[in-house]
């Protein structure tokens, strides 16, 4: 793997670690789940964990999520739509996302 300093852009790539039972779960497999832009791409993933993490990087799936329609005081509300990238790591490699960056 080349030396890629890091830039702005990897930082962008990535908004937060998604931390709930499910995404620790998928962890025991060697899979990380973030939160994404809408507009990222699975390559763009990839690059942003390899360079922050210094990690391998062996798939990034996606999904897109719509958000809910919700209702607070009354008053209908849409919550934001999402994107989440479970990212598939090299065998040995790891991440701890409590750490932060």
């Amino acid at each position: 793997m080349a030396k890629v300093k890091a830039e702005a852009r990897h930082y962008d790539a990535i908004l937060g670690p998604v931390i709930t039972e499910k995404a620790t779960l998928l962890s025991e497999d060697g899979k990380v789940v973030f939160r994404v832009p809408l507009t990222a791409t699975k390559t763009e993933i990839a690059e942003a964990v390899e360079t922050l993490f210094k990690v391998k990087v062996t798939a990034v799936n996606t999904l897109r999520l719509k958000g809910k329609t919700k209702r607070f005081r009354g008053q209908i509300g849409q919550r934001s739509d999402m994107k989440k990238a479970i990212v598939t790591l090299a065998e040995g490699d790891a991440i701890d996302v409590t750490t932060g960056l």
